[in-house]
């Protein structure tokens, strides 16, 4: 069994970024996390443990059912207290079947960023991972957007 330490980030998938922009600005930073990144098509937040992306969905892609392109739910990713953690969960899943998407493996966007991505049955994207230390809070880290998150 994992000691799971918190949700790392939600990612949030919008409409109209232009009118979400603003109000996440205004409301994030009220509740205590600070701007990290701000691209045209995102913006990132980080604070209390805690970090919430928002994104401008695709345009030319309309869904009925679950898409992390779609308005709402982009993935949820919970924070591990370790690499090891991880790996553990990686065997995990396997006995469970369940869909790997990718990991574990190191990812780009904070030194010592550590995650695996897989899919509850629906298919809704869901992460754990680990950075060591302050991750993109640590003054002589920063965010990497990976093409504005792409």
């Amino acid at each position: 069994m994992l000691d799971i330490n918190g949700i790392a980030h939600i990612a949030l998938s919008v409409k109209n970024l232009k009118k979400s922009k603003p109000f996440y600005k205004e409301l994030l930073p009220f509740l205590g996390l600070k701007l990290v990144h701000e691209g045209n098509e995102s913006c990132y937040h980080v604070g209390s443990r805690t970090g919430i992306l928002i994104q401008q969905i695709k345009k030319e892609e309309k869904s009925s059912s679950f898409s992390q392109n779609n308005i709402g739910l982009h993935h949820l990713c919970f924070r591990a207290r370790s690499k090891e953690d991880i790996n553990k969960l990686a065997k995990k899943l396997l006995l469970m079947k369940a869909r790997i998407v990718r990991g574990p493996l190191d990812g780009a966007w904070a030194p010592g960023y550590y995650y695996i991505l897989f899919e509850d049955p629906d298919g809704i994207r869901l992460e754990v991972n680990f950075v060591p230390g302050q991750g993109v809070l640590d003054e002589n880290n920063k965010f990497n957007a990976n093409n504005d998150y792409l």
